[in-house]
């Protein structure tokens, strides 16, 4: 990694680190505005501050792990999981996902491994305009689809047109992963 590069991902982990702060801030307040019960249609706009809060959060979150990833500051949590329970988890934290399938025994961060698979399948969705999309465990892949032409441009980097994908391309190599696109699904497979 070049001197730029570095400096870029510290920079980069510096303003995350420092947004967080006024973001605790107004989450806090929107979460003591969302507990005084104003009526509406008030509550719907401290609901609609809330949730925009939380998004910022999970966003902030990604592009610290790719930063760090990038600045080769990541020290992973690597643990024995099962490919199964990680694709659980991330469609249990997607509207519009289902998880299926018999997993097997990987070695990942479990944090990293369930963002990069939510991540890859809301970008599925996204891009491919389909309301639901599934996470099929089998072995040590994870196999995510339907995925459209569109979608495949945007989840193989061909077009880089969204973060999500963009950082779960990090994540999944920096834990010993692959990402293949194979028969319009994509595999994501972790390390044994």
């Amino acid at each position: 990694m070049s001197e730029t590069e570095d400096t870029f991902a510290r920079l980069v982990s510096l303003a995350v680190h420092d947004l967080r702060t006024p973001l605790a801030t107004v989450s806090g307040f929107a979460r003591t505005l969302e507990r005084a019960d104003l009526g509406d249609p008030t509550d719907r706009y401290v609901g609609l501050m809330v949730a925009a809060c939380d998004q910022l959060a999970e966003l902030l979150e990604e592009v610290g792990l790719a930063a760090r990833i990038e600045g080769d500051r990541w020290e992973p949590n690597v643990q024995e999981d099962d490919s199964a329970r990680l694709a659980a988890a991330a469609a249990e934290s997607l509207e519009g996902a289902e998880a299926r399938g018999e997993g097997g025994t990987v070695r990942v961060d479990r944090d990293a491994a369930i963002m990069a698979l939510r991540l890859l399948a809301n970008c599925a969705r996204r891009h491919g305009a389909l309301e639901r999309v599934t996470l099929d465990a089998d072995g040590t892949a994870v196999a995510i689809g339907p995925v459209t032409p569109d979608s495949a441009r945007v989840l193989t980097l061909e077009e880089l047109r969204d973060l999500g994908a963009a950082v779960a391309a990090k994540i999944v190599p920096a834990l010993g992963g692959t990402i293949e696109l194979r028969d319009e699904r994509l595999v994501v497979t972790f390390g044994t």
